[in-house]
């Protein structure tokens, strides 16, 4: 089974590449906005619970993301893998996640995250918010510190795995083409 965690910052592509790997490998996307939305507009336990957090500005905690990722995975049994974006985001995420797998007999393959330099991040950002409609995208000290938390969150998920070898840093800057390419070269080198 092919499991991959998707890494990078914003404006990094993340979302581009996603699709280009779910055509290409035919897995399950498993994005935790996604998951966040659906729970909550379904008013599901857990989306309820999620609600309730986050009407007191307060973080929803691991647990409860983690049981929206356990529904998902459960609900779709024969999936040849998972793309992971957005998700782990803390060590003790990633130890949920791999304990997750474990029971499951399988594993994480890869966390491949992509490299963009923070000047060219920012400009993509204020590109993109010119169409997509988000505040987030609009504000360069906004973006900055979106780009300053996924660093200080994500650089220890980055160790955790790197310490078993699955941790791959992709260069996210050329064509789409010519990142997807790297993309798939360290996934395959990967399996």
């Amino acid at each position: 089974m092919l499991n991959l965690i998707l890494f990078g910052p914003p404006g990094s592509g993340k979302g581009t590449q996603a699709e280009k790997l779910i055509e290409k490998y035919g897995i399950l996307h498993i994005s935790t906005g996604d998951l966040f939305r659906y729970e909550m507009g379904n008013n599901t336990p857990l989306g309820l619970e999620a609600k309730s957090y986050m009407a007191k500005g307060e973080l929803v905690p691991d647990e409860v993301t983690i049981g929206m990722l356990k529904n998902k995975v459960n609900a779709n049994p024969h999936v040849s893998g998972i793309i992971f974006d957005g998700f782990p985001r803390t060590i003790a995420q990633a130890q949920a996640l791999d304990s997750f797998l474990n029971e499951k007999n399988t594993q994480v393959t890869a966390l491949v995250a992509l490299d963009v330099p923070e000047d060219e991040l920012v400009s993509r950002l204020l590109n993109r918010g010119k169409s997509s409609g988000r505040a987030d995208d609009n504000d360069e000290a906004i973006i900055r510190n979106r780009i300053a938390v996924y660093k200080s969150e994500t650089a220890q998920v980055f160790d955790y795995y790197s310490a078993t070898g699955k941790s791959k840093l992709i260069p996210g800057v050329g064509s789409i083409e010519d990142i997807f390419s790297r993309l798939v070269t360290a996934i395959d080198e990967a399996c």
